[in-house]
């Protein structure tokens, strides 16, 4: 079974999969949903990662739940509870290019956070 830290890895053939499903092309999913074609390709194929706001787009578009799609992405906890880029995506007070902004700044802070964290014994144990 996928633990959530293994999820958002497979975000992009969820994707596909449920685009598959819906018997609607790559094309017309961009177009629903608001985002290029070749970027959507990259996030089918796993070479980029989806802001929280192009989830809620596809999500949109496919007819899913945007809660479903950030569970999946990793964007939630398994009892539903929003990640801070979640709740940044769906802050009706913010603009698209705010949204970005603190995105990234928020990812920035972690990945550097994530760096100075020493490994625990668990942890260690666990990347072997």
């Amino acid at each position: 079974m996928a633990t959530p830290k293994d999820l958002p890895q497979d975000i992009g053939s969820f994707i596909r999969d449920l685009r598959e499903n819906a018997k609607i092309s790559l094309r017309q999913l961009a177009d629903k949903a608001g985002v290029s074609n070749p970027y959507l390709s990259q996030i089918e194929r796993g070479l980029r990662k989806p802001s929280a706001e192009v989830l809620q787009q596809i999500a949109s578009a496919l007819r899913v739940s945007t809660p479903a799609m950030y569970l999946r992405a990793g964007l939630l906890d398994g009892e539903g509870q929003q990640g801070v880029l979640a709740a940044i995506a769906v802050d009706p007070d913010l603009t698209i290019a705010q949204k970005q902004s603190l995105s990234q700044i928020y990812e920035t802070f972690r990945n550097e956070n994530a760096r100075h964290t020493p490994e625990t014994p668990d942890t260690a144990e666990e990347t072997k």
